[in-house]
C-alpha cells in the first residue's frame, strides 16, 4: 500500500467510526454476537383466539416484534380474504412496530397420492401469494411423515422436490420457504438432512422446531450441525422455562453462528394473562443471549 492509499483507507476508516460513535455504536465492532437474534410469536396457541388487532396489541405491550400467523386462527388472515383486506393486513402491520414475519401453513408434501402433494402445492402457493400481498416475507411448510406404504427414498424425494417448486414460486415472490422440523420420522435432524440435499433450491429453508428428538444420537450440536447451513429466518421454540429441553445450549449454538432471524414462541401452556407470559419469556430469553 503506497501513501496515498493509505491515507485514503485512513481517512474512509475514520469517516465510519465517527458514523458509529453518533449512533451509539462502538467503534471497533458493528455489531456483537446474537444481536441479529429477534424474539417474536407463533400465534399457536397463545395468539389463536385473538383477533389481528389483539395479537398486535399483544405483541407492542411485551416487547415482541414479530409475529407469525398461522392458519384457521381467529386473525382470519387466509386466501379467502380480498386485495382490499389483503391491503387493510398490511397497513396494520405498517402502522405498528410488529412485523408480520410470516406464515404457519399446514401445507405437507411426503403422501404417496400424486394428487395430494399437488394439492398442498398449489395450497403453499395461494399463501405465498397471501404474504406477498400481505407485507410477510415467508411461508411455513412441513414435511410431517415417512409414510410406511411408500419407500422411504421415494418419500424424500417427492418432498424434496416439492419444495424446490414452492421454493422457486417463493423466490419470485420474494417470500422464504420455511420448512418446520416436524412430523413422524421427518423430525429427525438426518431425515431432514436427506430431504434437504434433494432441495438444492436455496430458497428452501431449514426452520429448527426444538424437538424432543433433536437430543437422539449423536446429540444436540451434531444435529444441529447437520442442517444449520440451510437455516432460514424462523425458529420455534417452546416456552423456555418449562421442561428439559436445553434452551440455554440451543441459544449459545446459534449465538455462535452469529444467526440473524426470528425466535419464535409457538407456546403449549395457556396462562390466563398471555402479556405477562410473554413478557416473562423475552426476559428469559434475553438473559440467555447474554449468558452465551
Amino acid at each position: 500500500m503506497n501513501r496515498r492509499q493509505f491515507l485514503d483507507k485512513s481517512a474512509r476508516v475514520t469517516a465510519g467510526l465517527g458514523i458509529t460513535a453518533a449512533l451509539g455504536i462502538p467503534g471497533q465492532s458493528f455489531a456483537k454476537d446474537g444481536e441479529g437474534m429477534k424474539f417474536g410469536l407463533v400465534t399457536y396457541l397463545w395468539g389463536k383466539d385473538m383477533n389481528l388487532a389483539t395479537v398486535i396489541a399483544a405483541c407492542e405491550k411485551s416487547g415482541l416484534t414479530g409475529v407469525e400467523l398461522r392458519t384457521q386462527h381467529a386473525h382470519g388472515v387466509e386466501p379467502s380474504l380480498s386485495p382490499r383486506e389483503r391491503s387493510e393486513v398490511r397497513k396494520r402491520f405498517a402502522d405498528s412496530p410488529v412485523h408480520l414475519v410470516g406464515y404457519g401453513s399446514n401445507a405437507q408434501f411426503h403422501e404417496p397420492n400424486p394428487a395430494k402433494v399437488k394439492q398442498n402445492i398449489e395450497l403453499t402457493k395461494d399463501f405465498i401469494r397471501l404474504m406477498h400481498d400481505c407485507g410477510g416475507t415467508g411461508v411455513k411448510v412441513k414435511p410431517n411423515s415417512l409414510p410406511k406404504d411408500s419407500p422411504r427414498k421415494r418419500t424424500i424425494e417427492r418432498i424434496g422436490k416439492a419444495l424446490n417448486e414452492v421454493a422457486a414460486y417463493g423466490d419470485d415472490m420474494g417470500q422464504q420457504i420455511r420448512v418446520e422440523v416436524h412430523g413422524r420420522d421427518t423430525s429427525e435432524l438426518p431425515v431432514i438432512k436427506q430431504i434437504f440435499e434433494v432441495a438444492d433450491h436455496p430458497n428452501a429453508t431449514v426452520c429448527w422446531n426444538s424437538n424432543d428428538v433433536d437430543l437422539k444420537g449423536e446429540g444436540l450440536e451434531h444435529n444441529f450441525n447437520l442442517v444449520k447451513d440451510r437455516f432460514g429466518a424462523t425458529v420455534h421454540i417452546r416456552e423456555l422455562n418449562i421442561g428439559d429441553y436445553p434452551y440455554q445450549k440451543l441459544m449459545s449454538l446459534f449465538v455462535k453462528m452469529n444467526y440473524k432471524g426470528w425466535i419464535l414462541l409457538e407456546a403449549r401452556t395457556n396462562p390466563a394473562d398471555k402479556v405477562k407470559a410473554l413478557i416473562e419469556q423475552r426476559k428469559i430469553f434475553e438473559d440467555m443471549v447474554g449468558n452465551a
